[in-house]
């Protein structure tokens, strides 16, 4: 009777559970948030929430009861006010442990040695929504990370630079560090270019990134993190002129990089094999990688991408059409600019060299557009102007002859100065003003020996 009356308490409680999926005319999409909002407030699984909904259907109220089991069940042994206070003394210090919890109790006198078996209380914990795991993704001062993935190639691409080995890099054979650059595509993990370089200026990321758009098109948008190398105004520049979207992973987050992450792992088994071959250059280096590269990553079978599928086979089977770009846009884009300001002679500094810009731009600053490979020549660009070309500036054995004075910059004619005559009108107005602070005319002759 007593097990009867149970039963019933808890098919009561599934019905109650159930009662907002068992409205009518309810569509797929609300009844799934509905699932899910239940699920994350009872703590449970969705398929035991979908198997109590399938006995409701079948059987109704009497499919919700517990069906009997071969043995006695286990009679409740935690009590309401000790379940209370055990959640309240998870919430006070979510790393307590269980164990921690009872003995608490117990030295409180609000249980009896061995009242509360541990097992169960971890049960009724983690169905309440208080188990350790649980309590430390809410209290995590990290970010919850969820897995994403593009659908399509080129939709976004995330870059790194790792540390490589010493080669012995100059003309003395000093033994240097050299880089690795890496650009991986987010929906394939195939990598759309990565190279060793011998230093870790702006440059390598530039022509890296320049290599990988030649090869296979424009990304839609960039993932980078907040290093110097990524973070610059050339960058900017660039994926505006490609109309590339250029996004920064937040500080002191690697896991939002986590493809390109595990990539820069699995290249330290590359690492451990190139130190057999004692490569003394940076283009054996690169050899080498590439090889590893085709052989052990691009044609290897991904997990991620499913059966059979290697991060190449993922890549050039997609249906998505390669945004391919101009050579001479691509040129534009990747040049470099800097303001300057123009000197009284109309012309810039610029690298150490000089450049002849115009008369007309004495004093305005202007962008100076430029390939960082060749100064010879550079373009001004300045608002409200086509971009023209300067030259750097070659002095002669004589000097050459002084440009003509515009003629709107030519000297007026006049006959009169407008500043003395506007100065005589002011004074005279001034003196309509001023009133003498004694007046001579109002002393009489009879006080006169008085003055």
């Amino acid at each position: 009777m007593k097990n009867q009356k149970k039963a019933e308490e808890i098919a009561v409680q599934r019905v109650q559970l159930l009662s907002p999926l068992l409205a009518s005319g309810l569509d797929s999409a609300k009844a799934s948030q509905i699932k899910a909002e239940i699920c994350a407030q009872y703590g449970m699984s969705e398929r035991t929430l979908r198997r109590y909904l399938a006995q409701y259907r079948d059987e109704k109220f009497e499919g919700l009861k517990p069906k009997p089991r071969g043995r006695k069940p286990s009679p409740e042994t935690i009590k309401a006010e000790h379940l209370e206070d055990a959640i309240l003394l998870r919430r006070e210090v979510p790393s307590r442990s269980v164990r921690q919890i009872i003995q608490i109790l117990v030295w409180e006198g609000k249980a009896k040695p061995g009242e509360i078996k541990r097992s169960t209380l971890q049960d009724r914990l983690t169905a309440r929504g208080y188990s350790s795991r649980q309590m430390r993704m809410y209290t995590s001062q990290g970010v919850a990370a969820r897995r994403f993935q593009k659908k399509h190639r080129n939709a976004l691409w995330q870059s790194d630079i790792k540390f490589g080995p010493h080669l012995p890099i100059g003309a003395n054979g000093e033994k240097k560090p050299v880089y690795l650059v890496l650009f991986i595509d987010d929906a394939t993990r195939f990598v759309v270019n990565g190279a060793f370089y011998d230093s870790l200026e702006q440059s390598i990321v530039e022509d890296c990134f320049r290599q990988a758009i030649a090869k296979h098109g424009i990304p839609e948008s960039v993932y980078f993190d907040n290093g110097k190398q990524y973070k610059t105004r050339w960058m900017n520049r660039t994926c505006a002129k490609l109309g590339i979207r250029l996004l920064f992973a937040k500080p002191y987050a690697p896991e939002s990089k986590g493809k390109v992450e595990r990539l820069n792992g699995v290249v330290r088994s590359f690492l451990s094999e190139l130190a057999l071959e004692k490569v003394t250059s940076l283009e054996q280096l690169n050899t080498w990688f590439q090889v590893w590269l085709s052989e052990c990553h691009q044609n290897k079978t991904h997990a991620a991408l499913g059966e059979d599928q290697t991060p190449e086979i993922a890549y050039r089977s997609d249906t998505k059409a390669l945004r391919l770009v101009d050579a001479d846009l691509l040129a534009n884009a990747f040049l470099h600019c800097e303001d300057r300001k123009v000197d009284k002679a109309g012309c810039i500094s610029f690298m150490g060299k000089k450049y002849e810009v115009g008369l007309l731009f004495i004093g305005r600053t202007v962008q100076v557009v430029y390939d960082p490979a060749d100064i010879r020549e550079v373009t001004i660009e300045h608002e409200g102007h086509s971009p023209w070309t300067a030259r750097e500036m070659v002095i002669g054995e004589r000097s050459g002859k002084r440009p003509a004075l515009p003629e709107h910059l030519g000297k007026e004619s006049t006959d009169t100065s407008r500043l003395l005559r506007g100065a005589s009108q002011e004074q005279a107005k001034r003196k309509e003003l001023q009133t003498p602070a004694v007046s001579y005319r109002s002393i009489r002759k009879e006080d006169a020996s008085h003055v």
